[in-house]
């Protein structure tokens, strides 16, 4: 079985399990979604169009990750004018895995809850710029610029050693650039080659 469903003013030819980028819709990774502008559904001789949509039909699917297309470039120029623009554009896009696609205005199955995490006891704080810190997390404070403020941004989206500094290429520092409204510090300050020396000092 197959469908042809609309968003965000595409359409898009889906079959069950299959992985397609949208437009961004809203929602987190494992999110379950419904799209209900469903124009067509065919199965297997029998082919259903909508007029425009088909009544009780839809297609379920899950987020499977919130992204960023490749960078573009709009340049626009006026001849004789003297007019020149250049911009950069990233669109904001939400990958899917197809779940399922219903007809006759069957509701989708509710995901499978998932088991609660055990609790662990709380461990014992310690600074964390002590060479005895039990949580093993590199001192970030010592690349350039990085102040107690910064780090605690960068543990909080997850960066807590200098190799995961080191391994970022372009994407990666443009995407923590903007996440964090770091306004170009990463390349300014040199945070990738520092990390790289530091890493290869910690493994000597």
């Amino acid at each position: 079985m197959y469908a042809v469903v609309k968003t965000g003013g595409k359409q898009y030819r889906v079959s069950k399990d299959d992985i397609l980028r949208v437009e961004k819709l809203a929602g987190e990774a494992g999110d379950q979604i419904t799209l209900d502008e469903v124009l067509m559904v065919g199965d297997g001789g029998s082919v259903t169009v909508g007029e425009p949509r088909v009544d009780g039909a839809s297609v379920a699917a899950e987020i499977v990750d919130q992204m960023r297309d490749k960078k573009i470039i709009v340049f626009k120029k006026r001849r004789r004018k003297n007019y020149r623009r250049k911009a950069g554009h990233r669109q904001h896009l939400t990958v899917l895995r197809v779940t399922d696609i219903l007809t006759g205005g069957a509701k989708p199955k509710p995901a499978a809850k998932k088991a609660a995490p055990k609790k662990e006891e709380p461990k014992e704080k310690v600074a964390p710029n002590k060479e005895t810190a039990a949580s093993g997390d590199d001192d970030l404070k010592k690349l350039s610029g990085i102040g107690p403020v910064l780090e605690k941004k960068l543990h909080e989206a997850g960066v807590t050693s200098f190799a995961q500094i080191a391994a970022w290429g372009p994407a990666e520092i443009e995407d923590f650039d903007e996440k964090l409204s770091f306004k170009g510090r990463i390349e300014r300050e040199g945070w990738v080659d520092q990390a790289k020396k530091l890493a290869a000092g910690e493994e000597e």
